[in-house]
């Protein structure tokens, strides 16, 4: 197979959390086309494991289902933010809690048909209290633990139903097991 070639872009509007752009590419058959990219900053996803091999989750409301969601602490990395830090800043203004140690376990891309980001996903071992929430000003959420081995049966039985909260799991079990170590 052959790249596509990009013959140039038009950003068509910026948002809070992503920017929307027509980009031409020329097929190597074929004529030109225009396609719509969602350009947004990278994202990642927290496991916080406690000593007691508990797994901290917040639950949210979600305005694109119109409902609540159950999942573990993330959100978007700031303009010249490591994912590292991201995941830092983000577990301690979700959920309070802070990490002794964070591990990699990995990215994706979200949509790589229509979105330019990844989304970094790391476990968070030691994870404790550290102080009261920090939430985003539109964010209004509610922390809980659950055990760790309790969460295959959530994602079966449709309580985890957000696609990279499940990723995030599977690339967990991808270490040999959901023990979390």
């Amino acid at each position: 197979m052959k790249p596509w070639r990009r013959l140039g872009s038009e950003r068509l509007t910026r948002c809070a959390v992503f920017d929307l752009d027509r980009v031409r590419f020329e097929p190597p058959e074929g004529p030109a086309r225009d396609f719509w990219v969602v350009d947004a900053p990278d994202w990642i996803n927290v496991i916080p494991l406690t000593e007691e091999r508990r797994v901290v989750m917040v639950r949210q409301y979600r305005f694109g289902i119109e409902g609540f969601t159950l999942e573990i602490p993330g959100g978007m990395c700031d303009r010249g933010e490591t994912p590292e830090a991201a995941a830092r800043r983000e577990l301690r203004e979700e959920t309070g809690f802070e990490a002794r140690d964070l591990v990699p376990l990995g990215w994706v891309h979200p949509n790589p048909a229509v979105q330019t980001n990844r989304c970094h996903t790391f476990l968070a071992l030691g994870a404790r209290p550290a102080g009261p929430q920090q939430p985003d000003e539109d964010e209004s959420l509610e922390v809980s633990t659950v055990p760790l081995l309790d969460v295959p049966g959530l994602i079966r039985d449709g309580s985890i139903t957000h696609a990279l909260v499940v990723v995030a799991f599977h690339l967990l079990s991808l270490r040999g097991d959901l023990s979390g170590a």
